[in-house]
């Protein structure tokens, strides 16, 4: 167990270095001036040279790759020099100062993910908190939907199979995978949210907290939820409804099956007390696959049914060439992706003892 443990913390210690590699080139080199932006139409020379110093754009790119590792990085190097970029200043790092020479800081820190090029310098860590528990909340709902009538579904099509029940679920499953998650989420908003809203009573857009009509108290509106985490659980369900047909129909067909049905059990029992379990392994490992997808995959649902999470504030950063946010973020659901592997591979050990550690 501490050997998987530690080969896993090993491989996700180097997959995380690959995204943040990864993450610095792609939107180090992106066309537009984030310093330009930053100063809108004014376009004075001196104000850009000053935040384009201030941030670090003047240094060469092998050095402020080198700055935004040591930002990352737990145990960081900074100068003493207050006026130096990269240096070390507590009111931003915190953290605990191991060792103080002359020239340099050994800091011991939480990883620091810079400020918003476009909020007054807000740090990112402040606004992945705001946003990344609407997108968990999300990405949940859509993930319970999915499994929940995914295995229903699934079950039903086994016990009909080749039936026309059967034939129906997996046309709608097929179709259900192909069909891409902005256009589910578009068609949805439109025809539940404006075209039977006065049957279903549902907005077209709306987060799952609001500002009251007087705009004094944020107000729970769970219906909100709806929509967004159906559209989002779209795909998964159908995954789901087709794993779990073929792995039942796999196990139904084992010796050990046709001994319990030559014992006279029926086959409703059969399935919810010897095929079922068996049949969940391959989903477990799709589910976890899924729900870690579904955290960075929310980013067009949510913009498109004004969900205020991750996704959408990854688009609005976007938009605004807001990079800190789009790297902060886009780094987060990486190692969120990484820890939920890791945690699948456990229960997926647990749920069938021959698969071994590894």
């Amino acid at each position: 167990m501490i050997d998987f443990v530690a080969s896993k913390l090993l491989q996700a210690f180097f997959a995380l270095f690959g995204v943040v590699s990864l993450v610095f080139i792609l939107f180090t080199v992106v066309p537009g001036d984030p310093a330009q932006m930053m100063l809108d139409q004014n376009e004075d020379p001196e104000q850009l040279a000053a935040i384009k110093a201030k941030l670090g754009f003047n240094l060469p790119l092998y050095q402020q790759y080198f700055y935004y590792l040591n930002d990352l990085s737990p145990l960081s190097i900074h100068t003493t020099q207050s006026d130096a970029f990269g240096a070390y200043r507590a009111s931003v790092y915190g953290g605990w100062v191991l060792f103080r020479g002359t020239q340099k800081v050994v800091v011991l820190k939480f990883p620091y993910l810079r400020t918003s090029y476009q909020k007054r310098g807000k740090p990112i860590t402040e606004i992945i908190k705001e946003t990344l528990p609407n997108t968990f909340v999300l990405a949940l709902s859509s993930m319970l939907i999915a499994v929940f009538f995914g295995i229903l579904l699934g079950i039903v099509a086994t016990l009909y199979k080749d039936h026309w029940m059967d034939q129906t679920l997996q046309f709608l499953s097929t179709l259900g995978m192909s069909v891409p998650s902005f256009l589910s989420a578009l068609l949805f908003s439109w025809f539940f949210g404006f075209v039977l809203n006065k049957y279903t009573n549902l907005n077209m857009t709306g987060s799952l907290y609001e500002l009251d009509d007087f705009g004094e108290s944020r107000r729970l509106v769970l219906k909100n939820l709806i929509l967004p985490a159906f559209v989002l659980g779209i795909r998964p369900l159908a995954v789901i409804i087709q794993l779990i047909r073929s792995n039942l129909l796999e196990v139904l067909s084992q010796d050990y099956i046709r001994t319990a049905r030559a014992k006279g059990l029926s086959t409703t029992k059969i399935i919810y007390k010897h095929g079922l379990k068996n049949a969940l392994n391959p989903v477990v490992t799709a589910v976890s696959g899924w729900f870690a997808s579904l955290l960075a995959g929310a980013i067009f649902v949510e913009f498109i049914f004004g969900w205020r999470g991750l996704g959408k504030e990854i688009v609005t950063a976007l938009n605004g060439l807001d990079i800190p946010v789009v790297m902060g973020s886009v780094i987060v659901i990486a190692l969120l992706f990484i820890i939920i592997n890791i945690v699948v591979d456990l229960i997926y050990t647990y749920l069938d003892p021959k698969v071994k550690l590894n």
